[in-house]
């Protein structure tokens, strides 16, 4: 229901394989338009994570850009713990693919990185946001048990209330 959001996958790696299809559509019906996957880190544990973006770079799928919400958090742990992830820059250029490294907060560098994906033409484009999990809730930023957590009204209101806040440089 939301426009411009064609599906939603979770958290078993479907997501890349899906945009893939959705690109390699645009190429056969001669469009132009590009595809984005955002995918988490933990996300990276599934194999067919790996296997769509062999698919995206043999197949030259220039028109995909992955985002990867690098917080270091995953359901179950801290990604690092759970399997190793890094340095999953290079994993990505070695399956042939641009690796661009932001800081996930920085709306200019996310502005930036888009820029860059769409003007790339010889391969798709990973963006590895590192961000910092609840980032700018006193309550929950960088909490690794915050993951998995139900909200009260109460609790809505407060997050609310603190999103609200100017962030104040010191």
């Amino acid at each position: 229901m939301t426009p411009g959001v064609d599906t939603s996958t979770g958290s078993l790696g479907q997501g890349l394989s899906v945009a893939n299809g959705m690109a390699l559509a645009a190429r056969l019906d001669g469009k132009s338009y590009r595809v984005f996957a955002i995918t988490g880190d933990g996300e990276c544990d599934e194999g067919q994570i790996w296997e769509a973006a062999m698919t995206a770079s043999h197949l030259g799928l220039s028109n995909v850009t992955v985002i990867i919400d690098r917080n270091g958090v995953q359901s179950d742990d801290a990604t690092e713990r759970i399997k190793k992830k890094e340095p999953l820059d290079r994993k990505w250029r070695s399956f042939g693919w641009q690796v661009l490294e932001i800081d996930g907060h920085n709306f200019m560098q996310i502005h930036h990185s888009f820029d860059v994906a769409d003007w790339t033409t010889d391969r798709p484009t990973v963006i590895i946001a590192r961000t910092v999990k609840g980032k700018g809730l006193s309550f929950l930023e960088g909490d690794a048990n915050s993951h998995n957590l139900s909200f009260s009204e109460e609790d809505l209101d407060w997050a609310m209330d603190e999103l609200r806040q100017p962030e104040i440089d010191t």
